[in-house]
């Protein structure tokens, strides 16, 4: 069997950033055998994890030769490097390669990062009494770095273009979390019209209905 179409192991668990690779693995017809647990919230999924990442998070992808990979822009780019007949990335001496990187790691490390502090803001030094307050901050924060982005960009039918990248899927996620979708419109209103063109994308319609269900 080629190694490719040996299943990938994915740890991950629903309305989480894990989906974002499952969307990727999907869209590639990559097979995958999916450990579901969400680590946020569960004793028991952080001990299923454990072993194959110590920090006991998701998304944690356990390739065919065995090696782990961790962090959900990690993951999504190198699949799509690994394929590049998917045209899910743009190639290395492709001039959209920069943008492409440059706002993967944007989106992983100025907003992703920030839902890490939500549930237990003791993370940041803040008093549990604080909790509220810290999370509204943080859910204003992300808004802000929205808006950022979507002043920046200038998309096409996808956000690069006419290509459809990781980086629409990733977005497609991440913009699921607080201050969730409809404050996200507010903030990125040219992305938001790409965000609801990859939600009715037909390939992956029933992943979002399955893993969003309360969308």
């Amino acid at each position: 069997m080629s190694p490719d179409l040996v299943p990938l192991t994915l740890y991950g668990a629903g309305a989480s950033g894990s989906v974002a690779v499952e969307a990727a693995l999907t869209l590639l017809g990559l097979p995958y055998h999916l450990v579901e647990g969400a680590t946020w919230a569960e004793a028991a999924a952080r001990e299923r994890v454990a072993p194959s990442n110590p920090m006991r998070q998701i998304p944690t992808l356990v390739l065919p030769d065995g090696e782990v990979m961790t962090e959900s822009a990690a993951i999504l780019i190198y699949m799509a490097d690994l394929h590049p007949e998917s045209r899910l990335a743009p190639a290395v001496d492709d001039p959209l390669r920069r943008p492409f990187l440059r706002w993967m790691l944007y989106v992983s490390s100025a907003i992703y990062a920030l839902h890490w502090i939500k549930p237990d803001v003791k993370r940041i030094g803040a008093p549990d009494s604080a909790r509220d307050a810290v999370v509204d901050a943080v859910h204003e924060r992300i808004a802000f770095c929205w808006a950022q982005m979507d002043a920046q960009l200038t998309p096409g039918r996808w956000l690069l273009g006419d290509e459809l990248t990781v980086l629409d899927l990733y977005v497609a996620v991440i913009s699921r979390f607080g201050p969730w979708r409809e404050r996200f419109y507010a903030a990125a209103p040219r992305m938001a019209e790409v965000m609801r063109r990859i939600d009715a994308e037909p390939r992956l319609v029933a992943l979002w209905r399955e893993r969003f269900p309360e969308d």
